[in-house]
């Protein structure tokens, strides 16, 4: 979510939770910190915030490194109820190092590995390393343009995840094949973006769940 606006609509279709973040055209960044705060005074749901220094890849700068660890900590100081974020290494896979000191900067919070998961070389040998960390889910696509395009990975990663972690699909989610993916791959959440609450409704239509 980007606005306030969008978060509200989520939340009046039904939505579990959100994450807010900026610039999704580019990906995603780190929001500014009043609209959590906006957000968390006007929700009663989960506001999950997007850690994410700039866009473009994600191997960053020790810089770029110590400027995540600082808007973790400001989230968790303006009430976030979970964070969302991840580093790779050069090679394409987890920075473990560092992505230990993000869990540990964001602990109590639960952390989601976002979709940088889908840029690593081996995406199973990428999933038993946030499971080792501890990581709390891991939002992809697996590994294809869509989460559709990806059901068949995506179901070969919640099998191996056998509930050691959440794998959370996203990318070209819609009311239109949520059913058919979550059938498919045996999630139990989804993630799409919203701007307006029918969206939402159409989703938990889609999937039987009462409203």
């Amino acid at each position: 979510m980007e606005s306030l606006d969008a978060a509200l609509a989520a939340q009046e279709g039904g939505a579990d939770r959100i994450e807010l973040c900026a610039d999704l055209a580019h990906g995603g960044t780190t929001p500014e910190i009043q609209l959590l705060r906006q957000s968390r005074s006007k929700l009663t749901i989960p506001v999950f915030v997007l850690a994410r220094p700039r866009p473009g890849d994600f191997v960053y700068t020790d810089a770029e490194h110590d400027t995540l660890l600082h808007q973790i900590q400001r989230a968790k100081n303006a009430g976030a109820h979970g964070i969302v974020t991840g580093e790779l290494n050069n090679a394409r896979q987890i920075a473990e190092g560092r992505m230990r000191e993000l869990l540990d900067a964001a602990r109590p919070l639960p952390v989601t590995f976002h979709r940088a998961f889908d840029e690593c070389v081996d995406l199973g040998a990428a999933l038993e390393v946030l499971i080792r960390l501890g990581v709390h889910r891991v939002l992809t696509s697996g590994g294809a343009r869509t989460a559709a395009d990806g059901t068949e990975r995506l179901e070969r990663l919640v099998t191996q995840a056998k509930e050691r972690i959440a794998i959370l699909p996203g990318g070209g989610v819609t009311p239109q094949n949520v059913a058919d993916l979550a059938r498919r791959t045996g999630v139990r959440e989804v993630h799409f973006s919203v701007q307006d609450a029918e969206k939402v409704r159409l989703m938990r239509r889609a999937l039987n769940f009462p409203r």
